[in-house]
C-alpha cells in the first residue's frame, strides 16, 4: 500500500527515543523510496531551537546511528524535518503547533493527514492526548492518527483510564499503540509458519505438545532507568506486553482471514481462557553481583538510583494455563530476566514424546522429544531437533537438529520501528494493540502485581533463581487463585 503525502509529528521530538529509534528509522525509509512525500515535525521543550539547529540535532542522530553519507543526510534533513519549540505544553502551545501545521509550507500537497507519535514520558501522555483534542489536533481535513508507546497504564484502572482519555478524542481505528516486539519479522512469522504450514499446525494443540516456554533474557542490568524500573518490576515492563504478545500469538486460533479485526479478535480470545494466576505458578528473582562476559557486573540493589531495600524483580517466570479445546492441561511459561547468561528471545515448543521406548538410548541419552525452537532474536530463526538412527550395528537413537536462519536465506531484516512505522503511515493496524487486549492483559497480571510473592536472589551471569528450574520442571502445587479486588 503507498504511504500518502502526511505530516508526522513527534511530540518528545528531541528525546531519546527519536534520536535512536524514530529518525534512523524514518531516514532508512525515505533512503529506500518507501516514503515518497512527508515532513517531520519534532516537537520538544527547547525553547532554543530552530528548524536550521534541529536539522543539525537530527544529523548528528543519525551519523551516531551507523549513517555515513553526510551530503544525503544533511540534504534530507533540509527538505523533510522542522521543529515546533513545545516550552512547557500549555494549552496555548498546543494551539501554536496547530497553527504552525496550518500554516507549513511543503512540496507535497498541503498538509491534511497528520500522524501525531507521543514519543513521551508515560505519566504526561494522558495530559497531551487531551491538549491535541482541544486544540482540534484530532481532526485534520484528511486522516489524523494517534500512536502512543508501552507502557499503556501500569494496571488495569490505569489501562482503563487511558483508554477512556484516548476514546474521547479519537476513535479506535486512529490508535496505534506500538509495541516494538510486534515488528520483528520473526515475530510476523509466527503465524506465517502456524497457519501456511499444515505439518506444524496439525500437530499445534494439546494431543501433540507437551509444554511451551517463551523466553526474553537480556544480559544488561537496569541501566539508567532505575527511575523507571523500581516502580515498574519485570512482571510490568516485560511479562504484561512484549511475552504475553508472543503468548497470543503463539496460542491463537486462525484467524477468519488475515485482517486486523480478526487477528485480534483471536488474540483477545486467548486471554479470556487463560487461568486466574496462582501464586505458586510464579517465581520471582532479582540480580546479585555477578559476571557477565567475564566482567564483574554489581547487583541490582547496587545500581545507581536504586533503593539498599529495593525488592523489586528483575526475573519472572510465570506458569499459565489455557482452558480452551486446544490447550487445556498445556503449561504455558512465560520467563524473562535482566543480567541474564545471555540475550536471547525464544519460543520453544516441546512435543510428547513417543508413548513406548522400543529403541536403546543412543550417544546423548534416552529417546528425546521432538523440540520446535523459534529464535526471535539474535541469529533469528527455527531449529527442529529429531531423533535419528545413531551410527553402528545396534539401533541406538541419536539426536540432531533441522536450521533455518534468516540471515542465510535472505537479505537483512528491516529493523522493527520501520515496519511499524510504515504500517502507521499505510493505515494497517494489524501489529499494533487493541484496547480489548490492553485491558484483558491488565486484568490478568494486576492480582499478581498487587499480592507479589518475594524475589529471591540470583547471580548476575545465569538463568534465574533455582525456584524458577523447579517451576519449569513442572512441579505443581495446587493453591487458590488471585482474583482482582
Amino acid at each position: 500500500m503507498k504511504v500518502e503525502p502526511h505530516l508526522f509529528v513527534v511530540l518528545g521530538g528531541t528525546g531519546d527515543l527519536m534520536r535512536r529509534k524514530l529518525l534512523p528509522a524514518l531516514y532508512r525509509a525515505f533512503r529506500e523510496n518507501r516514503i515518497e512525500c512527508a515532513l517531520i515535525v519534532g516537537c520538544g521543550v527547547e525553547t532554543d531551537l530552530d528548524d536550521r539547529s534541529y536539522r543539525e540535532l537530527a544529523a548528528r542522530a543519525l551519523a551516531e546511528s551507523g549513517e555515513t553519507d553526510q551530503a544525503a543526510v544533511a540534504g534530507w534533513c533540509e527538505r523533510c524535518l522542522a521543529y515546533q519549540a513545545m516550552g512547557r505544553g500549555d494549552s496555548s502551545d498546543y494551539h501554536a503547533l496547530a497553527l504552525r501545521l496550518e500554516n507549513l509550507k511543503t512540496d507535497c500537497a498541503p498538509p491534511a493527514n497528520r500522524i501525531f507519535y507521543l514519543a513521551l514520558p508515560p505519566n504526561v501522555v494522558p495530559d497531551a492526548i487531551m491538549k491535541l483534542g482541544e486544540a482540534g489536533l484530532n481532526i485534520s481535513p484528511g486522516w489524523t492518527r494517534v500512536v502512543v508507546e508501552k507502557p499503556f497504564g501500569h494496571d488495569l484502572d490505569s489501562a482503563c483510564e487511558l483508554n477512556r482519555v484516548l476514546h474521547t478524542w479519537y476513535r479506535e481505528n486512529q490508535i496505534y499503540r506500538i509495541d516494538h516486539y510486534l515488528g520483528k519479522e520473526t515475530v510476523q512469522n509466527l503465524m506465517v509458519f502456524r497457519f501456511s504450514n499444515a505439518v506444524f499446525e496439525t500437530l499445534w494443540n494439546r494431543d501433540r505438545v507437551e509444554q511451551v516456554e517463551i523466553t526474553v533474557a537480556e544480559t544488561l542490568g537496569v541501566e539508567r532507568r532505575a527511575a523507571y524500573y523500581e516502580k515498574a518490576g519485570a512482571v510490568r515492563d516485560m511479562i504484561q506486553n512484549h511475552l504475553t504478545q508472543l503468548l497470543t500469538i503463539t496460542a491463537m486460533e486462525l484467524p477468519a482471514a488475515f485482517d486486523p479485526d480478526a487477528i485480534r479478535y483471536e488474540k483477545a480470545k486467548v486471554l479470556s481462557a487463560v487461568q486466574p494466576i496462582r501464586r505458586e505458578d510464579v517465581v520471582l528473582g532479582q540480580y546479585t553481583q555477578g559476571v557477565i562476559d567475564g566482567v564483574k557486573v554489581p547487583g541490582y540493589r547496587e545500581e545507581p538510583g536504586v533503593a539498599p531495600d529495593s525488592q523489586t524483580e528483575t526475573f519472572a517466570a510465570i506458569r499459565l494455563w489455557i482452558d480452551n479445546w486446544r490447550w487445556q492441561g498445556v503449561p504455558f511459561y512465560l520467563r524473562t530476566g535482566k543480567r541474564m547468561a545471555r540475550r536471547l528471545s525464544q519460543v520453544v515448543v516441546t512435543f510428547n514424546t513417543p508413548p513406548l521406548a522400543i529403541f536403546k538410548p543412543g550417544p546423548d541419552g534416552g529417546v528425546h522429544p521432538n523440540v520446535l525452537t523459534i529464535t526471535l532474536q539474535p541469529d533469528e530463526g527455527f531449529d527442529l531437533d529429531f531423533g535419528v538412527k545413531a551410527p553402528g550395528t545396534e539401533i541406538r537413537v541419536a539426536r540432531q537438529r533441522l536450521h533455518f536462519r534468516y540471515s542465510e536465506a535472505f537479505a537483512p531484516l528491516a529493523p522493527a520501528y520501520e515496519t511499524l512505522l510504515l504500517d502507521v503511515m499505510t493505515g494497517d493496524p494489524t501489529l499494533f494493540v487493541s484496547s480489548q487486549w490492553v485491558e484483558a492483559s491488565w486484568a490478568l497480571y494486576t492480582p499478581l502485581l498487587r499480592n507479589r510473592p518475594p524475589a529471591y536472589p540470583y547471580p548476575a551471569g545465569t538463568w534465574g533463581p533455582a525456584e524458577a528450574d523447579r517451576l519449569l520442571a513442572g512441579e505443581k502445587a495446587p493453591g487458590p487463585a488471585m482474583h482482582a479486588g
